[in-house]
């Protein structure tokens, strides 16, 4: 079986404050509020829901989106020197405080929900001041983790860590 990973309709994907309407279905869209608040809202999802890309072509240092749930996701391969950059970042001294080590599985993989969590722009992959992604809307910087920096988006880029079992041979 070739390289890859899979998304499906339970996993979690931690990402900003979203506008669903149902609280019923069979995934998960944990926000920042709710992780906060305790609340955990669930969402229906058609059968669509669940997707296989295959990462033995994704080229070190090459960000590819796909459409997930509607959604476009940024499917980073970093470089060494990439992970080094998101290690050597002071986490307290960001916005929203998120180790790398949390935000990936594997650290030569970045997934993450490419919408931005101001209001909802997509972001341009390998632009912005810190290597990462720049928002055109309104300027918020993200770096290779995901994460602001910069502009007026409140928090991180959502990311996407599946449990073990459902990464495919990364």
């Amino acid at each position: 079986m070739s390289a890859g990973f899979s998304l499906f309709s339970t996993d979690p994907i931690y990402a900003a404050p979203s506008n669903y309407d149902s609280m019923s279905g069979t995934s998960t869209l944990t926000t920042r509020l709710a992780l906060e608040s305790g609340l955990i809202g669930r969402i229906r999802e058609s059968n669509l829901a669940s997707l296989e890309v295959d990462l033995s072509n994704i080229e070190p240092g090459t960000t590819v989106t796909v459409k997930w749930r509607g959604k476009p996701v940024f499917i980073k391969h970093r470089t060494e020197a990439d992970i080094k950059l998101a290690n050597t970042i002071d986490v307290k001294s960001l916005r929203d405080p998120e180790e790398d080590s949390v935000r990936v599985r594997k650290p030569e993989w970045l997934i993450v929900v490419g919408v931005c969590t101001h209001l909802g722009c997509i972001p341009l992959p390998n632009a912005g001041d810190f290597g990462g992604w720049f928002c055109p809307c309104h300027g918020s910087h993200y770096d290779v983790s995901g994460r602001i920096r910069k502009g007026p988006a409140p928090f991180n880029l959502g990311y996407h860590n599946t449990p073990s079992w459902k990464i495919i041979s990364l």
